[in-house]
């Protein structure tokens, strides 16, 4: 049984997990999730000073300099959807940016898509992860149809590990040796969830899922 992550319940017991919380599905109970800002520079400028935060998620960058971070979340912000892949803001109920949460490797033909989530630490433990990813998951299964979900987590890290675990996500694979990080290679894990068993997990009928109900990836 895996432990109850970020606000998340164990069982099942997270019935109605992305659904929104008023008018438009990127509100949840939460958080929100909303396009990069200019102004958003200084948060993400700050989360590239956390080494623990940027070993887990790829590896400690360079210094940046305020213009590059400044120049980079302008970039961002101007950026429309690449494909289906997008990058998200977090944000509180108060409106504080708390993370991040990107989409990648969008696959139309197999409907399978990946991505990576961030969450501050001043700013875990509150089930912003858990809400952030859930409010994606239902977009991208229940809305354009992608069937699966697919991320890669590095194996020391034990608090994403236990996230996606919570959340249904099955371990497909280990890729030995694909990080390297303190002086030492350390594993990737490989997750995936399908939108069958994300519907199962919201308790909702599988048929409420656009790849389930279709059997077949989105087309394109």
């Amino acid at each position: 049984m895996a432990p109850a992550v970020d606000g998340l319940g164990v069982n099942g017991e997270w019935a109605g997990m992305g659904e929104a919380s008023g008018p438009s599905i990127w509100q949840g109970a939460t958080v929100r999730l909303r396009a990069v800002e200019p102004a958003d520079w200084e948060a993400f400028h700050s989360f590239n000073l956390d080494d623990a935060d940027t070993r887990g998620l790829y590896h400690v960058p360079f210094p940046q300099s305020t213009a590059a971070a400044r120049r980079w979340t302008e970039i961002e912000a101007a950026r429309g959807p690449d494909g289906d892949a997008f990058r998200f803001v977090i944000e509180d109920r108060g409106g504080a940016l708390v993370g991040s949460i990107a989409t990648h490797s969008c696959d139309r033909r197999a409907g399978t898509f990946g991505y990576g989530i961030h969450i501050a630490a001043a700013a875990r433990r509150r089930g912003h992860a858990t809400q952030a990813v859930a409010i994606v998951l239902r977009y991208y299964f229940e809305e354009l149809g992608y069937q699966k979900a697919h991320v890669h987590v590095h194996a020391f890290n034990a608090a994403s590990v236990a996230l996606h675990e919570g959340l249904g996500f099955r371990l497909e694979g280990r890729l030995r040796r694909m990080v390297f990080s303190q002086g030492r290679h350390h594993d990737v894990l490989a997750y995936g969830l399908t939108a069958e068993e994300f519907a199962e997990r919201r308790g909702r009928p599988i048929e409420m899922s656009i790849g389930a109900r279709s059997g077949q990836g989105p087309s394109g």
